[in-house]
This record gives structure tokens, sequence and C-alpha cells, in this order.
């Protein structure tokens, strides 16, 4: 059988052997039968050929082969072939669609909400239908792990390696985060129950014993029971399962130890609740029962699910960032074809698409302008206030935002092709580079564990056979409080609860932590990359200099180019007219205003010709600016942008507007060049502007006219020269590279995916804040090393006296009720500690 066509135009032989013509195939974008001998074009993927019934189908089908390829695509087996043949003949109309049964059936295209299942005329206009094109099928969603990117699975679950949750590989606008969600509903189920039964397990604690009566002290282990169940074994069901898999996985970690602990002090208590004479009469209270650790158990769960939530909601901020770049693209696009414009959405733009962007919006796509003039915001991309001017054959970056100008465009890139589209996905690949500050903690448990089983196995050995009547009854004794004291409710503390409390710390002098380990990270930097425009300087452009000629004066100068520019949204336009109205100077309204696109405007005022522009407009009119050229010069070395004034005809000055630099920025410089840091900027401005602003504040080393691909590469490189490299930025242009770095910085200022993006944001917009950002890591991590020497510190001394290895001597055992108060001494010792750090000095 030959099978050139896979979409089954296959040939085949009648009884004589006579080869007949080829069957009718599908096309697979438009469902559309097509003779593959009369195709309008043909196409190859994975070893198959395809047929088209137009050179568009064609095209979609280029764009995105996976999207329309596969066996439900193929030959007979595709709905729409089986509608194309009826009693076993085929029909005759080549290209024409099925009357019924097509997918999605018939719409009107200009009232969609006209739909049938066969083709006919609208009710409302008159026109044909048209088959109503199916969207794409969804991608099947992957889930990895942040930390282990080798982990992908179908579904949503946790990483076999370090039991973290997996995420989403893409994101979704409205994704919504179902582990989130489940936490935090176990969380507060669990809270709810794990307070009384904290309240009653301290019953005997409270002067007086009001609860005496309200509980009996026979029935309290069977109301603890009753409370704690519910917590343990629904609140905590995700962490035992993680434990289970860390041991199936030999790859121990801290839910290893959750799940040991909890567990082992809530069989423990079950025990002693229901069968209270398995446990010797020694270790049983006045009344008669035995000690119960519900509370241990329901308490470290409660506190491991905040943990949790907490983490989770880290997370999906970080989502939040990448779905806020995604929110930048417009949803729809305005087609022009055969004379007819009309709104579509942007799924469905191709490449070579004619699009209309009116003024105020959104450019849909990549592209090219073929008609009109306009100045387009490009600040998301190069991160500069000013407008860049579009004319015919001018690129055009989707996102941006089109100022008062029309434009017709085709497209070029579409779809995951943008470059917004790869920042999202740079911004998504950093991001799961990056490790949580558990890894220390998760480094320890990993020995730390097994270490601990094998102190409990061998006790319970050495006790069952050399310790005293009752032997067994003693080995599970002592070896369960082995267990309940190595419980990592104070090594699970150590870590969040610092980090909470130092955060808090950081938020009253300005300085917002978005993750943890960018705090942990911020004192090992070495290298700073700062941007320039909004971190460095203002961000707002100003009139810095008046350069008059002979015959105006300075005011008179301004007064000129205020009242041409006064009408027009253009940022340098709107600091000349700031500029005049601080200098009192009365504006009047020009008239036969014009934009002279790339090159300036002009118009009349009160009767006289003014131009405003650069030099590529004075070479044009042949204007001279003659001694003036020099003392220009001046102010571009100073990193001013220049504009010229001209009255009829005479170049009569110039204004240099300037984007100033922050108060704060040389200082803040200074400083960290003192503490050993190298300070790199790297910006999208013209190297002229960017070394003069360097030159300010004091950097040696300067990336200029970098767009922001080309800065996460430079900051890539600094990391894989063995830097550790924090970036500080405004900008959405900014995001790859702040998501790249160790750790990124943005400013509070800037834009919300810059923040959202970053690991750090300094509330105030200048570099003083890094300073304090750098003293509040410093003083937060000294704070997490002695909590987690605390945290083990207990363990070391106390795992060899609940062996019992001062019974030989001393005859003290370790009971498991003492146990659990030294392990939560330990929580508490971590609790107090970290509340240290709500008076550090930053």
């Amino acid at each position: 059988m030959n099978t050139t066509h896979s979409n089954h135009a296959s040939h085949h032989h009648g009884p004589q052997g006579h080869a007949h013509r080829l069957e009718p195939v599908v096309d697979p974008v438009c469902g559309m039968r097509v003779d593959p001998a009369d195709a309008a074009a043909t196409a190859e993927h994975e070893g198959h050929s395809y047929s088209f019934c137009s050179q568009r189908c064609a095209a979609k089908f280029r764009s995105s082969p996976s999207t329309y390829a596969g066996p439900s695509r193929l030959g007979a087996s595709h709905p729409r072939e089986r509608s194309n043949v009826a009693g076993g003949h085929e029909t005759s109309g080549v290209h024409r669609p099925a009357r019924a049964d097509v997918e999605g059936g018939y719409v009107c295209p200009m009232h969609p909400e006209v739909r049938q299942p066969g083709p006919g005329a609208c009710p409302k206009c008159g026109m044909a239908l048209e088959v109503a094109v199916q969207a794409p099928p969804k991608t099947a969603v992957e889930y990895t792990c942040p930390m282990h990117p080798e982990i992908v699975r179908p579904e949503p679950g946790s990483c076999p390696i370090c039991g973290m949750a997996l995420e989403p590989r893409e994101v979704a606008l409205d994704e919504a985060n179902p582990e989130l969600i489940d936490m935090q509903r176990r969380f507060v189920v669990s809270t709810a129950l794990t307070v009384p039964l904290f309240v009653l397990a301290m019953a005997d604690m409270i002067p007086g014993r009001p609860l005496t009566e309200l509980v009996p002290p026979a029935a309290l282990p069977w109301v603890q029971l009753v409370l704690a169940t519910p917590v343990v074994l629904w609140g905590g069901a995700p962490f035992f399962e993680r434990a289970w898999a860390s041991v199936r996985n030999r790859s121990l970690n801290m839910f290893t130890l959750i799940g040991l602990g909890t567990g082992v002090a809530y069989v423990f208590s079950l025990v002693a609740t229901l069968a209270p004479g398995l446990l010797p009469a020694a270790f049983r209270g006045h009344h008669g029962t035995a000690e119960v650790y519900f509370e241990a158990a329901a308490v470290i769960t409660t506190l491991v699910l905040l943990g949790q939530v907490l983490e989770l909601r880290a997370r999906s901020r970080t989502g939040a960032a990448l779905r806020a770049l995604l929110g930048l693209a417009p949803k729809t696009a305005r087609r022009v074809r055969d004379g007819r414009e009309e709104d579509v959405p942007i799924d469905e733009v191709q490449p070579g698409d004619v699009l209309r962007v009116r003024p105020g919006e959104k450019v849909p796509v990549d592209g090219r302008v073929l008609e009109g003039a306009s100045a387009v915001d490009e600040s998301m991309i190069t991160g500069e206030p000013v407008p860049v001017e579009k004319e015919a054959g001018s690129p055009l970056t989707a996102g941006t935002i089109n100022g008062t100008g029309g434009l017709l465009m085709r497209a070029e890139r579409v779809g995951k092709d943008t470059l917004l589209s790869q920042i999202v996905r740079m911004v998504g690949e950093a991001q799961r580079t990056r490790a949580p500050i558990q890894r220390l903690a998760d480094l320890v448990a990993a020995y730390f564990v097994p270490a601990v089983l094998v102190v409990a196995a061998g006790t319970f050995v050495a006790w069952a056979a050399l310790g005293p009547e009752p032997r067994l009854a003693y080995a599970l004794v002592n070896a369960v409080a082995v267990l309940i004291i190595a419980c990592p409710c104070a090594l699970g503390l150590a870590t969040p609860m610092a980090i909470m409390v130092g955060t808090g710390r950081g938020a009253t002098v300005g300085v917002l932590v978005k993750s943890a380990e960018a705090l942990e990270t911020m004192e090992k930097v070495d290298v700073l990359v700062v941007d320039k425009t909004g971190t460095l300087t203002e961000g707002k452009p100003r009139v810095d200099t008046v350069l008059p000629g002979a015959s105006l004066g300075e005011l008179e100068l301004l007064r000129f180019a205020a009242s041409l520019e006064v009408g027009s949204e253009h940022p340098l336009a709107a600091a000349i007219v700031s500029a005049a109205a601080e200098r009192g100077v009365n504006v009047e309204k020009a008239s036969g205003f014009a934009s002279l696109t790339g090159r300036g405007v002009e118009g009349d005022v009160g009767g006289r010709k003014v131009a405003l522009g650069n030099e590529r407009l004075l070479r044009e009119r042949g204007w001279d600016p003659g001694e003036l050229l020099a003392r220009v010069e001046g102010l571009r070395g100073d990193g001013q942008t220049v504009v010229y004034v001209v009255v009829d005809g005479v170049v009569e000055g110039a204004v240099g507007v300037i984007d100033p630099v922050k108060p704060t920025s040389a200082e803040a410089v200074r400083e960290l060049k003192r503490e050993g840091v190298r300070v790199v900027m790297l910006t999208g401005d013209g190297r002229t502007n960017a070394e003069a602003v360097a030159k300010r504040v004091g950097i040696d080393e300067v990336h200029a006219d970098v767009l922001p691909d080309g800065k996460e590469e430079v900051v890539r490189s600094l990391r894989d020269a063995g830097h550790v490299v924090a970036m500080a930025g405004d900008g959405v242009n900014d995001a790859p590279a702040l998501a790249r770095a160790d750790v990124g910085v943005a400013m509070g200022t800037g834009t919300d995916v810059a923040i959202e993006s970053a690991g750090m944001t300094l509330v105030k917009g200048d570099l003083n804040g890094l300073l304090r950002a750098r003293r509040l890591s410093r003083v937060t991590m000294r704070t997490i090393r002695q909590n987690l020497f605390l945290a083990f510190v207990y363990n070391v001394l106390g795992v060899p006296i609940a062996a019992g290895a001062l019974y030989p001597f001393f005859h003290v055992l370790l009971s498991p009720m003492l146990a659990a108060a030294a392990m939560s001494l330990s929580s508490v010792s971590v609790i107090v500690n970290s509340l240290r750090l709500r008076r550090a000095r930053i």
C-alpha cells in the first residue's frame, strides 16, 4: 500500500488491477475534503504528507503542526471524512465541507452568535455562513519539580526526590494552585482542632485546674484521641504519603522526619489510650492512665501545614510574575483582509496577516509597520521612558503601546515566537533553577534520619536483651522516647520562623522580601548589576538646560518650545511644558501643528514658524546650528537629550532634557564598593547617556544598548564565572535578568512584573535600601544558624539520655513525656531567638 499521503490519499486498485485516482483526503486544519492531485499546498511532518485546500490552511499547519497532526486528523478515522462518504461512495464536491456533523458547525462572520450545524445564510445579514474554526486542543499540562526539573509528571503531585509539590511547566493566566487550596483547607481545620487539644493537654498546669470538672482525667485521653485523629490522619496525610515515598525512593528528607515523628507520637498515644496495660506501671499517672502525646502529634502536623501554606504562597507569587507578563499581551487583534476589518482572537493571527493598531492600543504580535506613523511606548522592552518613533519598515513588538497615530502592520512572529513570550519562558526557566532555603535542613536530615532510626532500633534491641523486666515494655517506651525527642518540630521551625520575623523587620525599613532564598543569598552577593533608568535615575525626564542663541532670551525660547509642544503627549514634550509652567512662562497653543516622524514637530506660534527637532531635521532643512553645535555636544556628554528650537528658519537655541540621577545613588554605590561589591550598569539606553550617568554615580563597568535577552545573558555569564549576582531593576525588560540572578531586587516605584519577578523589593526605590537588605540578610542568616544549633543540641543531648545512657549509672530514664517537653523546649528556644530579630538594627 502506498502511504505517501498520511491523510489517507492511498492508491487502490480495482479487480483488473487498474489504478484509480487518489481518494479525497481531509484538510487537517479546516476539515474540508481535498483531492491530493489538486491540493493548493502540501506539507511534511514526521514522515507524513498532508494536503490542504488553501495556502492559509497550510500556513496554519506549518506554524504549529503538532496542533493539527495526529491519528484523529488522518484518513477515514476522522469524523469529517466519514461525513463526506455517503452510502459507500464519494461526494462530488472536493473542496466542500460536510453539510452536517462539522465540529463547531457553521457561523456567520459578522454575527458569531448565529451558529447552525449545516451551511446556509445568516438570518440577520444574509451573508453566507462559514465553517466555525475550532480552537486548537489544549496542550497537555506537564508538572515539574522546581528543585529537580528532570522530574516531569502528567498530573499534580509531589517530587519523589525532595517531596516538594510539583508545579506546571507552562503558566496560564487563570491558573489556580490546587495544592495551596488543599493545604489551606487542611491547615484551617487542623488549627481549629489543635487549639482545644493543646489546652486540654495542659489542663494540669492551669491554676485551680478548672478543666478537671469539665473533662474527668479518665476521659481526657479519649477526648484528645477524638480531636487529634482528624488532624494527624487527615491533615497530615500528605506528609505521610511523602514520607513513605521518600522511603520507597530511598531519598530521605524532611518529610521522612515529619511522618516518623508524628506517626510514632500518635501510635504510642493510641496504644496508651486503648491498651495501657502494655505499658509499665511506672509510666502511668496518679489516675492509673498512661501519658499520651496526641497534642505533640497534632501541633507538629499543624505547624508543618502552616509552613507548607507559606511556601506555596511564595511559589504562587512566582507564578503571578509570569501571569502578569502574559497579561501584557492583548487578547484580540484587528485583522485586515479583502478590504474588511474584523477583531479576531490573538491565537488566530498567523505570520503574514495584516493588522491594524489603533491609537492607544497594544501591539498584538511582533511585526513591521506597513503604513502610518506614530510614537510607540516600548518601555516594557527597553526600560526607557521616551516613546520610539515608528514609520513604514519599523519593527514592532507585542505588548508595546501605540501612541496617537494609527498603524498598519504585518505580523511576523506570533504565539510563542514573540519577544514577550520568550521573556515569559526565560523568567520561568530561571525561576525553576533556584534552590529553597530548606536545603541545609534537608541535607542534615538525610543523615540525621538514618542515625535516629539506628539509635531507636539499637535502643529497642539493647533493652529487650539486657533491660530489667518487663524488657519488651521498657524497650518499646525508650525507643518511642528516642523517636519523640528526635521529632523535627524545632528543625522545621528553625528556618521559617526566622524568615517570618526577619521579613517583618525588613518591611519596617522598606525592604520587602518575596522569597526566603533571596534573603539567604543576599549576604553572599559579590556582584551587583543595576539598571539605569528608574533604578539609578528617576525615570522621569525633565528640562535641565536651556541654551538660547543670540536673538532670543531663555524664557522666550522656552515659550516657543512649550507652545508648540503643549498639545503633545510625548514625555519630552511634557518635560518642556512642565519647565515652562515652573518658570511662569505664558504658553499659547500652536496652529498648523505637524509631527515629523523621527525628526521632530513644527507649527505656527504667534504668527511665526517654529520647529523643534533633532540634527536629522536640521540637515534635511539645511538649517545651520553654528556655534551652538559645540555647546550641544557638551550637553550630550552629560547624558542630556537635546532638542533644537528653530524660529522662522533660524536655529535660535536648544533645550536639554535629562533623566535626573537619584540623590542616593552615588552614596549607595560608594558604600557597596566599600563592602567589596563589584557594581555593573546594564541598560538598554545608548552608550553616551549610560556612561554619563555611570560617571556621576561612580560606576566603572557599563553595558549599554542591551535588550532583555542580552541582560539575562550578562547575568548568566557572571554567575557562570562563579560570582553571586544581585540584579536591581524596575522594568518589564529587567524581568528575565531579575529571575536569572541569584537575587533579584526590584524598585518599589517600578512595574508590577519586575516586582513579582524579584526576590526583594525596595519600597523607596533607591539603592540605600540594598544596603539595608544586606544587613537584614546577615542578621537573619546568623539567627537561622543559631536556630539550627538550638534545634539539634537537644537531640544531641537528649537522644542518648532517651536511649538509656544514664540508666546504668544513675537509674535515670527519659520518659516520652519528658522527651516531648524537651522537644517543646527546643521549639520555644527557636521561637524566642527568632523574635529577637524584631529589635535588630538594620
